[in-house]
């Protein structure tokens, strides 16, 4: 009878096993992909467009920069703030457009090509007018602690907008190296629809990256204000080689790979080994494109730098796969997920996703494989665990839980998130006011009026505990750049599946 019962309940483990596979392999990547394009929508700033399709919300900010004399109408909003800092926006806008270079064709597969441009362009159209004139660059409008005081809706927004920037006398080199980076990658996506952009997009690229590299210093040190919530940890190095790096592919131009070169040593490009890659630190990134572009014909003189540059890139690739020798492997959650560390965690999910699945396509290109402490790693391994970590973000966790907002049957649905958390404008134009906010919409139990379409929150903790609270801002507020670079895998792996 024992043994019965062990038999019977032994098939159903396996049943439920081959449910819960199946299930990991199941998921409308194609539905995933639009709705992460969905969410920019909602981040806007500025004088929404006819063809907004995210109906709760409507204009916002229209007097930015007002007080400075300059239109500063535009731009994202970072997360669930109404403050516009231009790092995180633009290395937002640097991960859209290289989701779209790299799987442009699987996202055009899906019909979804035209929203991704409008994404990209969207952070570009307020890069063109922020940036004023060749050495000023404006980084921020608004401030986070008067931000941050107040509950409202960004259309009935009272706090400040006072706007501050860079120039040569308050410089901010990984700021103008960044949106350099993001308008010359923009400027590929463009080539062939918009030339004429294209080309503006590279003028203000190749006129941001000569400010940063002339006039160095990090942009915190200068824009005070930024310090409690976008400090820029990494210094100013990693972007002016990641600059150079885009503007390279830009244009083909060598002077901009010799800078990549010459400073890969003293600007510790080929000198960090690190395990994050982030709107702050971009190492990784830049030490895995050098890997690819130095390993083609024409740049074999230059395979000594290439060596270092991908040995550097291995470790992340290696530390992320928990490969490495030591205390150098990414920490994970039992059920999976890299896990950097505790305050929203999912942005550095989403770039290792993206990184993985870029060079396991650069692997399966040049049939190579990666030789890790412990053991030899080919494509195939290392894009089965990245999409292992995007499956996660889609339910296939211990939770069940999709932590792509409305996404699947569960999904987070209390958003730290002012606009989503508060009946929408267009619903209910009487005024809202700063703290009236928290007193009726903030503490309330409910889900949020508003679904935040797309969003990816902050996600669970180490031990894969995930606490639906508005208050819980460290699990529940979603920021542009968790989403951007699933932007391309969403549409790979669609194709893949298709």
């Amino acid at each position: 009878m024992k043994s019965f019962f062990l038999h019977h309940f032994s098939l159903l483990l396996l049943s439920l096993s081959t449910i819960f596979s199946s299930s990991a392999i199941a998921f409308d990547y194609a539905d995933a992909l639009s709705k992460s394009l969905l969410y920019f929508e909602a981040q806007r700033s500025g004088r929404l467009p006819y063809n907004q399709r995210v109906s709760w919300r409507d204009h916002s900010g229209l007097t930015d920069g007002l007080e400075e004399g300059v239109d500063l109408v535009g731009g994202y909003y970072d997360a669930g703030d109404h403050v516009k800092f231009g790092l995180p926006m633009a290395f937002t806008v640097t991960m859209l457009s290289w989701s779209v270079i790299e799987y442009g064709e699987e996202i055009s597969y899906v019909g979804e090509i035209e929203h991704a441009f409008e994404a990209i362009k969207w952070g570009t159209d307020y890069f063109i007018k922020a940036h004023t004139s060749p050495n000023v660059l404006w980084a921020e409008v608004g401030d986070g602690d008067t931000d941050h005081y107040c509950w409202q809706r960004p259309e009935d927004m009272t706090t400040s907008r006072r706007s501050f920037k860079i120039d040569e006398n308050n410089p901010g080199s990984d700021l103008a190296g960044e949106t350099a980076a993001a308008m010359a990658a923009a400027s590929i996506v463009f080539r062939k629809s918009n030339p004429h952009y294209s080309h503006l997009l590279l003028h203000h690229a190749q006129q941001l990256f000569e400010f940063g590299d002339k006039y160095r210093g990090k942009y915190d040190k200068s824009v005070g204000v930024v310090k409690n919530y976008y400090a820029s940890v990494s210094g100013y190095e990693d972007e002016l080689l990641w600059a150079a790096l885009w503007l390279y592919k830009a244009t083909d131009k060598e002077d901009y790979l010799e800078y990549v070169i010459n400073k890969a040593n003293s600007f510790g490009g080929i000198g960090w080994a690190i395990t994050e890659f982030s709107w702050d630190v971009k190492f990784a990134g830049l030490q895995i494109i050098a890997s690819k572009i130095l390993q083609e014909t024409k740049h074999k003189k230059h395979s000594y730098i290439q060596e270092q540059y991908r040995s550097k890139a291995e470790h992340y690739i290696c530390s992320c796969l928990n490969k490495n020798n030591g205390t150098t492997n990414v920490d994970r959650t039992p059920g999976g997920l890299l896990y950097v560390r505790q305050w929203n965690n999912m942005q550095y999910v989403s770039t290792a996703a993206f990184l993985l699945t870029f060079y396991s396509d650069f692997l399966k290109n040049f049939d190579q494989k990666i030789v890790c402490h412990g053991g030899i790693v080919d494509h195939e391994e290392l894009f089965n665990f990245a999409k292992s970590q995007v499956d996660y973000i889609l339910g296939s966790n211990p939770k069940n839980m999709s932590y792509l907002v409305g996404f699947g049957p569960k999904y987070p649905k209390r958003v730290h998130h002012r606009g989503a958390s508060i009946v929408s404008y267009r619903e209910n134009k009487g005024f809202i006011g700063c703290t009236q906010g928290y007193d009726y919409w903030y503490n309330k139990n409910g889900p949020n009026p508003n679904v935040l379409i797309g969003a990816i929150v902050g996600g669970p903790d180490n031990q894969d505990e995930f606490n639906d609270d508005r208050a819980n801002y460290v699990q529940t507020e979603a920021c542009t750049y968790n989403t951007a670079p699933l932007v391309g895998i969403f549409a790979k792996l669609n194709f893949l599946s298709s």
